[in-house]
Order: structure tokens, then sequence, then C-alpha cells
């Protein structure tokens, strides 16, 4: 990218507020350079662009916001970028944009950190949730995203206090890779407290944005942020959320880009459960460990493994010597006549399941009788 074109993107970043296809057209039909050059100049024949850019046209603070993504080590990525995660945006294209306006892709994305969006793109989940966590949210949070790190899963998130956190933290205390998806700009540290958070994430991980450095967020922006976690995770976890909450809006997101949803089980009593109670009643996947998450984002045929179940010693018995076994009182003891009936068997099908249930040690006979052998 030169240094006009990158001007150009850094220009056009700023001069709506994204997503906006009718500033994506103009860019694709008369480039980057041209079409920065007409938002300038007001040279717009559709007056919904013209609309649009009116209100920040004059504000050129390219050459500023360069130097900050410069210091600060990152770079512009646009889908003309070898970097750029198309197969993770496609499903942008094909959404009811009339249901969902802001359905679109970004026009460009301001990163830092060493990943390739592209790669971090193709093994993802998407784990997200309240930000009033309760200790049972975080620990499930960062046990999910330590499970995927061991499976080497990307794990996405929103950068917030609560299950983002959680997750990101987790992941990076188990060298695995994150991602934050902002709805500031690259610069602002938001929540606050969490400035030393995304500071590791952008050394290690990725730290992903479509707007400016200096944007402060606000609620429409966290919203239109919200797509962008779904599109970047081959699916979609929340652990945690209220009846309206951002990790409800992120799922649905998910839902309409084709994407699978998984949602984590919590307590009936518990406000912050009602959310995930609502997303499985719709059909969403329950998730209780890493692994069901790996079977939606893995490749064909990784499925994750049966849940380990205790063996006892009747798991390999046979209908006829279960029956026989469940005859005999757990105290005291009974004769092969007491035993038929208490199986309804004759007394001839008695006798072989008895011998199978002595030889294998659950069983023993005493004084012509049998019972119960003690464990």
């Amino acid at each position: 990218m030169d240094a006009e074109s990158r001007r150009a993107w850094a220009y056009l970043s700023r001069v709506t507020e994204p997503p906006n296809p009718l500033l994506a057209q103009l860019v694709s039909s008369v480039g980057v350079v041209e079409a920065a050059a007409r938002v300038r100049r007001r040279d717009l024949e559709n007056d919904r662009l013209k609309r649009a850019t009116a209100a920040r046209f004059d504000i050129d603070c390219a050459d500023a916001d360069l130097e900050i993504l410069d210091r600060m080590g990152g770079r512009l990525v646009t889908a003309e970028h070898e970097e750029w995660p198309h197969l993770a945006f496609a499903g942008f294209h094909t959404l009811n944009h009339e249901k969902r306006p802001q359905g679109h892709p970004p026009l460009v994305l301001w990163v830092v950190g060493p990943l390739e969006l592209w790669d971090v793109a193709e093994r993802s989940a998407s784990i997200v949730g309240t930000r009033a966590i309760t200790a049972y949210g975080d620990y499930v949070a960062a046990d999910l995203a330590a499970g995927l790190v061991e499976r080497d899963v990307a794990v996405v998130s929103g950068g917030a206090y609560g299950v983002d956190g959680a997750v990101h933290r987790a992941t990076l205390a188990a060298d695995g890779r994150t991602v934050a998806v902002l709805a500031a700009g690259i610069d602002v540290p938001y929540p606050a407290g969490h400035s030393a958070l995304l500071h590791r994430i952008g050394r290690h991980g990725l730290v992903v944005t479509e707007y400016p450095p200096g944007m402060r967020p606000t609620r429409r922006q966290f919203l239109t942020r919200n797509r962008l976690v779904a599109a970047l995770g081959r699916a979609t976890v929340v652990v945690e959320a209220g009846v309206r909450s951002g990790a409800a809006n992120t799922a649905s997101w998910a839902k309409a880009l084709g994407r699978p949803v998984g949602a984590v089980p919590g307590p009936i009593t518990s406000s912050a459960s009602v959310g995930c109670h609502d997303l499985l009643a719709d059909r969403a996947k329950v998730i209780t460990r890493a692994a069901d998450v790996v079977e939606l984002v893995g490749q064909v045929g990784e499925l994750a493994p049966d849940v380990a179940r205790p063996a006892t010693g009747l798991d390999d018995l046979t209908d006829e010597e279960l029956t026989v076994y469940e005859a005999l009182p757990g105290r005291g003891k009974r004769a092969v006549q007491e035993i038929a009936v208490a199986a309804g068997l004759p007394v001839t099908e008695v006798l072989g399941p008895l011998t199978m249930l002595e030889v294998r040690g659950l069983v023993t006979q005493q004084e012509g009788s049998w019972k119960l052998a003690k464990h």
C-alpha cells in the first residue's frame, strides 16, 4: 500500500460512521484515492452519501492518525491486503440488509499485533458474555479459553470487563492466540481498567477496530462492533448473559451470518444466565467443555469425545444376568426358587446367570442359597 492510498484509507475511515456501503461502492468503482478526493470536494452524485459525509468531510486527520498507528506498530488492513479475512466476512454479502442495515463488512481495519487476521479467523471461536460476571462465569470462561488453546483454537472477544476479560486473560496465560475487537479507536484503552490487558493483547495477539484513533465508544458502536466479533469466530459461545445484552446481540449476528451458536447453561436462579437459557431454548448448542466448542469450529469429523462415565461391574451384564442380579436382596440371601420367582424366570434359566455372576465376583453361594458379594 503506497503512502497516498494509505492516507486516503485513513481519511475515509473517519468521514462516515461505519459501515457505509455507499462509500464502499464508491471506493470499488473509482479507487480509494479518487474516492477520497471526491468526498473532500463534495463531488458526490449520491445524495445519501453526500449527506452521510457532510459533517466530517473537512476533518482530515489522516497524517496524525497514521502517525499514532505507526507509533503503536500497527497497520491498515483492507480487502486489497493479503491479511484480509475474505472467508470470515463473506457472510455479510448474503444478509438481508433491509432488516440488518449494519450487516456489511468493514471498509478498513486498524490492526495492532503480530498475528495474521486471516490465519486467526481460520480456526477461532468468539466467546462473549456479561460484564457483570459471576464466580461461576469467570471459572467457566477461563476453563473454556484454556481448553481451546490446548486445541489450537484462537479466542475472539470484545476486550470488555467480565467474560471478555476473563477469556482474554486465560488465553494469554496459556500462551494462546486471542483477538480483541474494539468499539473505539486503536489508541483508546476502553475500558480504562483494561489498558494493560489490551497492551498485552497487542503484543502477543491482535487488537482490531474499524474506528480511527481517538474515537470514543458509543452504544451504537458497540452494537456495530458485535458483528465483527461474530464474523471473526467460526462459532460464537455465550458464557453468561442477561435478557438484553451485547452478548445476545453478538449471538444474533452469528446466527444471521450462518455461524453456530453455543451457550453455557447456568443456575436457573441466576439472572446472569437467563440470556443463555433463552439461546438454548432457541436451539443453541449446549456448551459444557472446550471439546464442545471445537466440535463447532473444527474440521469435519473433529468431534467431541464422549463424556467419561464411571464404570461398574454391572455394565457388561446381559439382560438375563442383570435381571437375576436385581432379584437378589440387598441384605440376606435367597434360594434359587425364590430368585426365580423374584426374577420372573424359570428355575432352569436362573442357574446359568447365577454361575456367571459368581465368576464375575458379584454374587456368592452359601449353604445352597445365593447373596450379593461384599465389596
